[in-house]
């Protein structure tokens, strides 16, 4: 199959960046997802990427769109790419990853969109019969360090002053509710859920390929812009009148994007079940939970339903888009510090996966939701919280594909003009030198 010289190649390409635990844990993980895409084929909309934005765009059109061939072309399997290696959050309030100060209104209307995109995600859960360990855990916020209680105390005015159910805790009330005397407040809010992403994400794909054609292990190597566009995959061709890209933070790969999204890695580590002793003696009577720091570059821990701790830190900006097995390893070992000095009674229990995956960040943590080009939508961006963000922009950019108005389209149009970053050098030096700072920041908290 010949390459058209006007093709928009793509030199970068989504990679198993390590033991991606949620994957291989996942109850579903030996459910076959589509096939790959082979030969020449034909549909109305291709949406490139199947993790929750993709999915959910796929979904709305199919319901908008019934008479339509919709297809989603997924470059690894579902459920190993971005939406497969998250902390596994669904997180209902402002988010500390995606901090800015927004006003009452905006934080108001953001609530309310995520609740949205949770109340959809459970009501497909149940529909499909997915089992992803899905837990209405709500969440802690915590420090640790005396100078991070600044950013609990900011939190706590926010929650108060949008009248926000909440609970702050000191260090034993923690204690109580974590197994862990690590750390000294915390804020500990409800609506939060947690639950297994990458077996979420593949049971709404294996839901979905019932009314959709689903392409795994195709990925897109190149694009034909016209009036009919062509995406080339390795093995095959896909043409469709209309585009929906969701491909996070491989999105400049195309050029439609172009200075909006800084890539920044970061590493998860997730150990095997803990030993009935263990959970007897250090565990009995607490509940799964999950936490995120009062610093953004601090680290998340979770006690997930089945049993296991995943630590997840360490923010790496990187271009290359791909981690390497050095940088791996060093995550692990600062994974080792982190979850010692919480666990020091769990010393001998070890990780059995360590994976990175990528955050797509946005220099004003606005998204990218737009029409690119004709017949070419974008989305990407989430900053962090994509799980939610992804969800309700993807529902929200079929909204827009069929020209149904709505103030909650309104509210997305209007806060999502991502500011552009400056081009290299200048990008790297910067970011690099942002983490660097927000690291050693975080302190103990690490």
């Amino acid at each position: 199959m010949g390459i058209a010289n006007n093709m928009k190649s793509i030199k970068r390409l989504p990679q198993v960046d390590g033991e991606l635990g949620w994957y291989l844990t996942a109850p579903n993980v030996d459910c076959k997802i589509g096939k790959a895409l082979k030969g020449e084929r034909v549909a109305d909309i291709a949406i490139i990427g199947a993790g929750f934005t993709g999915l959910a765009a796929a979904e709305r059109l199919q319901e908008l769109y019934p008479d339509k061939t919709i297809a989603v072309v997924e470059a690894l399997d579902v459920g190993q790419g971005t939406s497969g290696r998250n902390a596994g959050f669904i997180i209902d309030l402002p988010h500390n990853v995606d901090a800015k100060e927004n006003n009452e209104a905006e934080d108001f209307q953001l609530y309310a969109l995520n609740q949205f995109a949770i109340a959809r995600l459970y009501e497909r859960m149940q529909k499909y019969s997915i089992n992803c360990l899905w837990h209405q855990a709500g969440k802690y916020m915590v420090a640790r360090e005396d100078k991070n209680v600044a950013g609990l105390d900011a939190f706590e005015r926010t929650l108060k002053k949008r009248d926000f159910a909440y609970q702050h805790l000191n260090r034993g009330e923690l204690a109580q509710k974590l197994g862990t005397e690590y750390y000294q407040e915390g804020i500990f809010t409800p609506g939060n859920v947690l639950m297994n992403p990458a077996a979420l994400v593949r049971g709404l794909a294996l839901g979905l390929q019932q009314h959709i054609d689903v392409y795994t292990h195709s990925p897109v190597i190149g694009i034909e812009y016209g009036d009919v566009h062509q995406i080339h995959t390795v093995g095959g061709v896909l043409r469709a009148k209309t585009i929906v890209q969701t491909m996070s933070s491989f999105s400049e790969e195309t050029g439609l994007v172009k200075n909006k999204i800084a890539p920044v890695f970061t590493y998860g580590s997730l150990t095997d079940p803990l030993p009935e002793s263990l959970l007897q003696k250090h565990f009995q009577g607490i509940e799964p939970w999950g936490l995120t720091s009062a610093h953004p570059a601090g680290t998340t821990v979770r006690f997930t339903p089945d049993k296991r701790i995943l630590v997840r830190n360490i923010l790496e900006f990187n271009p290359r888009l791909a981690s390497t097995a050095e940088v791996r390893n060093q995550a692990w070992q600062q994974h080792r510090q982190s979850f010692v000095a919480r666990f020091p009674f769990l010393e001998h229990v070890d990780f059995q996966y360590t994976w990175g995956g990528l955050l797509a960040v946005t220099m004003n943590h606005n998204s990218v939701f737009e029409k690119l080009a004709d017949n070419v939508y974008g989305i990407c961006g989430c900053n962090g919280v994509g799980v939610a963000k992804g969800t309700y922009l993807g529902y929200y950019m079929a909204e827009m594909m069929h020209g149904n108005q709505s103030k909650e389209l309104a509210f997305i149009q209007a806060t999502s003009h991502a500011n552009r970053i400056p081009p290299e050098p200048f990008r790297s030096v910067g970011a690099r030198y942002q983490i660097k700072r927000e690291q050693t920041a975080a302190g103990m908290d690490i």
